[in-house]
């Protein structure tokens, strides 16, 4: 099931499966992906609540989330966005960083930037808050402007 939210980083599409949040995608929204998305419920239980709580979090009166996740990815990409979700709101940490924190070392950083980019579930797993070494904004699947937005909305301009 899913439904469509507004918010200041364009419309949202949020998915639930088994009463677990899937995925939230950015408009335009795929199409054809595979990702299986049901009918849209906009009163159905847990959309309503991650709705609430992402309306919350861009109105800057929610600093984490309190959602039952459920996104689909090889164990390596588990530990990663496990590790996602350490990072604070309003921190950030490079690549190489969350690299360090899961024991391996720097070099695992392409990896790490590959995991980061398939998160079905940004924003509530905060992928926006991994940046380049040198503090640079490095790709973002939600696109760089996304992410500028939502490290703002964090922490100010940072750039």
């Amino acid at each position: 099931m899913w439904t469509v939210m507004q918010s200041p980083v364009g419309d949202l599409r949020l998915v639930e499966r088994d009463g677990q949040i899937t995925a939230i995608e950015f408009a335009p929204f795929p199409v054809g992906d595979g990702r299986p998305r049901g009918e849209r419920a906009d009163d159905h239980p847990v959309l309503r609540a991650a709705r609430e709580q992402l309306t919350a979090y861009f109105a800057k009166e929610r600093t984490d989330f309190d959602l039952p996740l459920a996104p689909d990815g090889t164990d390596f990409q588990q530990r990663v966005w496990a590790q996602l979700r350490a990072i604070g709101y309003g921190e950030t940490l490079s690549y190489g960083q969350v690299a360090t924190q899961l024991g391996m070392t720097n070099a695992a950083s392409r990896a790490v930037g590959l995991a980061n980019g398939r998160n079905p579930i940004p924003i509530v797993i905060p992928c926006h808050r991994v940046i380049g070494a040198k503090g640079a904004l490095t790709g973002y699947a939600g696109g760089i402007e996304r992410k500028q937005i939502l490290l703002d909305l964090e922490q100010g301009a940072l750039f």
